[in-house]
């Protein structure tokens, strides 16, 4: 194990934010709000340990391993995540105790969305920046390492977003290095932002609100700078707004990457995961739409598909942004939602979830084992598209399906531990490990009412599901630390 190098990028990490902490500076400088001591002590505190990380191994330049590769993807997530939450913990307002500072932070930074923050409009203008900031940043982490590290690290079958996008992404990652691919990545994360954010402006929004929703929408995090979420508006084109940048962020950037290039949008609907995300998309927002105009016949046609619409998306892309409780709907939908928040959107994207096209590739074992049966004898390869998917491929995908499973148990036994009733604890692993945010029963809304053991539940829910289980697992294992 090559500890001296891992030490040396973990010290880059921690430079690198460090600078995080002066956008909030300056805008806590702007608006004289009274919480620029945190974010300055942040700031000074990061970068004091980057450099001293860094200095004595600043001259390791050895070429990484896999070993490594998944010790480094961990240590982004836990050390970033206990470095985030230090602003929450000092500042005057919200001053959370060290559990739900932590639990905040790292919900921020994996972009799930759940809070444990009552009375979001009363704070500091630097703090809700903070917020929406943490899950910008976190979307760029998650995707470049979904995008450039899983696949090489061979985690859960995601070798297969390879097959999947065009262009050039399916050789090794967006370009032949990983300074290339984030460079790349870097270019539409930041024009989405920014047009989302512009969009956002015309249809109303403040400028304040525009760009710190812009952050919260295309990295698919869902937090707000209000109680109400996007309710809060009562605008049907910031909804619709939000709708279409959801999706975006729910799509693989390789795919971005590749239509930008080629200016051929119909790769869009040529890819086998996006299209299937899309039409599953289509199919629940007109299922909830119908039930809920049966269930509320005075509500407009419009306001029903719309509702039905975002609520779909905002689930499935694992954002977790409401215009209402959609725990309070009526007959299944509730549920329905939830199970997509388990499938998630795709590979490659900043989302959530399985992703779209591991539950294919499970649906299309389970036909091929299904046309066995029938045809002993038949050959009958798993395709992706038009590709041929490998049986090692498809092992990994079955071996994380079954990972999935037992921990989503797991992890609702620990719940229902910590007090929680049925339903609750759930709804309480979905909206962790599969990053979306808000569930149902207790977790409706906030955890704030969760006991600090379940706080901590959900923290390693949400870190697990980031991760993809397995680069956690992975170190576990004693062979792992053997030479």
């Amino acid at each position: 194990m090559k500890l001296g190098l891992i030490q040396r990028i973990v010290g880059i990490f921690l430079m690198m934010f460090s600078f995080g902490m002066l956008p909030p500076i300056a805008v806590s400088l702007y608006y004289a709000d009274g919480a620029l001591d945190p974010f300055l002590y942040t700031f000074l505190f990061s970068l004091a340990a980057g450099v001293l990380l860094w200095l004595p191994r600043r001259k390791d330049h050895r070429d990484l391993r896999l070993r490594e590769g998944f010790l480094i993807v961990t240590l982004f997530w836990v050390v970033l995540g206990g470095v985030s939450s230090l602003p929450f913990h000092f500042a005057a307002e919200p001053h959370l105790p060290f559990t739900d500072a932590v639990f905040e932070a790292v919900s921020a930074l994996t972009t799930t969305g759940a809070t444990v923050i009552v009375g979001i409009d009363d704070l500091p203008h630097a703090i809700l920046w903070y917020r929406q900031q943490l899950q910008w940043m976190g979307g760029l982490g998650v995707a470049v390492i979904a995008l450039a590290i899983l696949p090489i690290l061979g985690v859960g079958g995601m070798q297969l977003y390879r097959a999947e996008a065009s262009g050039p992404s399916k050789q090794d990652k967006l370009t032949p290095r990983l300074r290339g691919t984030l460079k790349a990545f870097l270019k539409i994360y930041a024009v989405l932002t920014l047009l989302c954010a512009f969009a956002y402006w015309l249809a109303g929004m403040t400028p304040f609100d525009a760009i710190t929703h812009s952050f919260a929408t295309v990295s698919t995090g869902g937090f707000s700078t209000h109680d109400a979420s996007m309710a809060w508006f009562q605008s049907d084109a910031i909804e619709l707004i939000c709708v279409v940048f959801m999706l975006a962020g729910g799509i693989s950037f390789a795919l971005h990457f590749t239509v930008l290039k080629t200016l051929r949008f119909g790769e869009y609907w040529r890819s086998a995961e996006t299209r299937t995300f899309l039409v599953i998309v289509l199919v629940v927002s007109l299922v909830s739409a119908i039930y809920l105009a049966v269930d509320n016949p005075q509500a407009t046609l419009v306001d029903r598909m719309l509702n039905g619409a975002f609520h779909t998306v905002s689930v499935m892309t694992s954002t977790g942004f409401s215009t209402e409780s959609f725990a309070a709907w009526p007959a299944f939908l509730p549920v329905v939602l939830i199970f997509l928040s388990i499938m998630g959107a795709c590979a490659g994207s900043t989302s959530g979830g399985m992703k779209t096209v591991r539950i294919m590739m499970v649906y299309k074992q389970g036909m091929r084992e299904i046309t066995r049966i029938v045809h002993p004898s038949g050959v009958a390869p798993v395709k992706l598209g038009n590709r041929i998917v490998s049986d090692r491929i498809m092992e990994a995908i079955w071996g994380f399906f079954a990972a999935y499973t037992l921990t989503y148990v797991f992890l609702m036994l620990l719940f229902l531990a910590s007090g929680m009733d049925a339903v609750s604890a759930f709804s309480a692993v979905a909206a962790t490990l599969n990053n979306l945010g808000p569930g149902l029963g207790d977790v409706a809304s906030t955890f704030a009412e969760v006991s600090d053991f379940g706080k901590w539940v959900g923290i390693a829910g949400m870190l697990l599901g980031r991760l993809e289980i397995f680069t956690v697992f992975v170190l576990l294992t004693p062979e792992f630390w053997r030479h």
